[in-house]
């Protein structure tokens, strides 16, 4: 059975929010190779329309190889999307889940391949309600944005984490690596 691996940037109290961190080379290299690793990714619509600007960046490389890669890579893996609003996807690696959240995800583990990914804040929330996160990838970033979206908004039951291992970065960002 693939694993479900929840990866997410936040800063330090708590967020997640894009626009408060500035991933670096380094970051972009590691969310890279997370990608390249991976059989496919979730999203919420929220985050998948964040993520479309890196189909720009295939068009329009930016020179800058780290970003440029990342791109690259992004655009070629397999997305679900899930989406209440959205009625089509504009990117074509990309498709709208068209099942119940449990139904769609337990397919996705049940097939052969590559773990699948989920890093959207939304879906990582349900996902570990039903208790379907096999890995949690929490990168915090050394950056106190004093509001925003907390990643464990209401979880209400007390969940209790094994940590695995942890990857610093040299702008001070730090992966820590959980399991259930």
């Amino acid at each position: 059975m693939r694993k479900l691996i929840a990866g997410i940037n936040m800063t330090l109290d708590g967020f997640c929010d894009h626009t408060a961190i500035i991933p670096d080379d380094e970051i972009h290299e590691h969310y890279t190779d997370l990608l390249r690793n991976a059989g496919a990714i979730l999203f919420g619509r929220i985050t998948y329309q964040l993520m479309a600007y890196w189909q720009t960046v295939v068009d329009n490389p930016t020179g800058n190889k780290a970003e440029d890669e990342f791109a690259v890579v992004i655009d070629s893996i397999p997305k679900v999307v899930f989406s209440h609003t959205l009625k089509n996807t504009a990117w074509e690696s990309a498709k709208l889940a068209n099942r119940a959240i449990e139904e769609e995800v337990l397919d996705l583990k049940q097939q052969p391949g590559k773990d699948i990914l989920v890093g959207s804040r939304s879906l990582i929330i349900q996902l570990m309600k039903r208790n379907f996160i096999d890995e949690y990838q929490i990168c915090i970033h050394p950056v106190i944005a004093g509001k925003g979206l907390p990643l464990f908004e209401n979880i209400h039951d007390r969940t209790t984490l094994k940590l695995i291992k942890t990857k610093t970065f040299g702008s001070g960002a730090v992966t820590f690596y959980y399991e259930p």
